[in-house]
């Protein structure tokens, strides 16, 4: 019984793996610093379009300016690229990687 129990799991394991797809690999929408973005328009854009709290805004900017960079969401890319085009249309460098 026990053998049973363990290539059910196998198999379940195997069943997922074979179900993923590239599109469902999580990516990283990246926030980069820049020079000629305030921090209030920062925060102000990812509490709006992110759905951030202003809290959560507000050490997401101070990250991005002290470390150059913070990861905004890990998502399917799909899920990513409107909010990359809003978020470059508002003025902020960011990228999917």
């Amino acid at each position: 019984m026990t053998f049973a129990t363990e290539q059910e799991e196998l198999v379940e394991i195997s069943v997922e793996t074979e179900t993923l797809s590239e599109t469902d690999l999580l990516h990283k929408l990246v926030l980069w610093n820049d020079d000629h973005n305030t921090f209030e328009h920062v925060i102000a854009c990812l509490v709006k379009f992110i759905k951030k709290t202003y809290e959560e805004a507000t050490e997401i900017a101070f990250t991005v300016h002290n470390e150059g960079k913070c990861i905004l969401i890990e998502a399917a890319k799909h899920e990513l690229v409107e909010l990359y085009h809003i978020l470059v249309l508002k003025g902020l460098t960011v990228s999917i990687e």
